[in-house]
């Protein structure tokens, strides 16, 4: 599984130097990554832990509500001007796509499933962007991107192959994780068409208030009858401040430090972190046949960046590809 991480970030790192993004990596740098991985990961546990409790959709709205406030106020605090109502409509359809639909497919799909088994299924997210910038931007659907989109489909089957328990309990959970790696591939392409030049921070901004007005009414159906408890509490500060929020200042940070390519190389740490924090924390199974599908399915998501022959994701499919 190592080798197959690390082959995936070498072809990152390939794409990187072609665009002229040097090859020196701070150790700092380094850390950053490997934290922001660790961090991205851990959401799929929290989703996990508050999704029963919570409902999905409260959970989410919570999230992305909380997300919000925290992001305002560190925009406070560093005087940036915020600039979001310009583009009102785009970041209502931005914070649907890229935020309220995926994470909340994510957060019904764990009712069921495992989270390190979610985490592997939401990495097939740069093999859908693939698909849909072909089908909507008229990208260049090279043989190598879609050599990994036929890999990414061996991979799912492997992984899932496994599966006993019915259609049900099993298959439609994984339906909606794969439903949500589409809605991030939608709202990468979308984003690259309407958010160029915009700032990072607006972006970010903006997608979450977005979300939270998307998912406001939905949300409002599923009040918790009783106080959750204190787990369930850490769980959504964890999921809103430190996985949502933090993790995008920490992105930029990475953006600014060693280019956006290179950071492309998370998409591959991320699930890895998903399975042993789920192992070590919910005491998950990890087999065989799970890893074997995670190393198949991370290979064909390096095949289609390695694929080239158009544009990259733009910044919304790369924030919270991860959940």
């Amino acid at each position: 599984m190592l080798r197959c991480v690390a082959g995936g970030a070498r072809e990152v790192l390939n794409v990187a130097a072609a665009r002229g993004e040097g090859l020196a990596v701070k150790v700092k740098d380094l850390g950053m990554l490997g934290g922001l991985a660790a961090i991205w990961g851990s959401s799929f546990l929290f989703i996990k832990i508050g999704a029963p409790a919570l409902s999905p959709a409260l959970l989410i709205e919570l999230r992305v509500l909380i997300a919000s406030l925290a992001l305002l106020i560190f925009a406070r605090l560093g005087r940036h001007a915020v600039k979001v109502w310009h583009k009102w409509w785009q970041y209502l359809v931005l914070g649907a796509t890229n935020a309220a639909v995926p994470f909340t497919l994510i957060a019904v799909a764990e009712l069921r499933l495992d989270s390190g088994l979610a985490a592997i299924l939401n990495a097939t997210t740069p093999l859908f962007t693939a698909v849909v910038a072909w089908l909507w931007a008229k990208d260049a659907f090279t043989p190598g991107k879609l050599l990994g989109v036929i890999l990414g489909v061996v991979g799912v089957g492997i992984l899932m192959g496994g599966a006993s328990r019915g259609i049900a309990a099993v298959w439609l959970p994984a339906g909606c994780s794969l439903l949500a790696a589409l809605a991030y591939g939608v709202a990468g392409v979308f984003s690259s068409r309407y958010f160029k030049g915009e700032k990072p921070l607006d972006m970010a901004i903006g997608q979450q208030l977005g979300a939270t007005l998307v998912l406001l009414p939905l949300s409002l159906f599923f009040l918790p009858q009783r106080v959750p408890s204190g787990t369930v509490v850490f769980a959504l500060f964890m999921l809103a401040v430190v996985c949502t929020a933090a993790a995008y200042l920490l992105y930029f940070a990475l953006i600014h430090s060693v280019g956006p390519v290179r950071t492309l190389t998370v998409t591959f740490l991320v699930p890895p972190f998903a399975v042993v924090w789920g192992a070590l924390f919910l005491h998950e199974a990890v087999s065989w046949r799970m890893l074997i599908g995670l190393i198949v399915i991370l290979s064909s998501v390096a095949l289609v960046l390695r694929g080239g022959g158009g544009a990259r994701p733009g910044l919304a499919g790369r924030l919270d590809a991860k959940s």
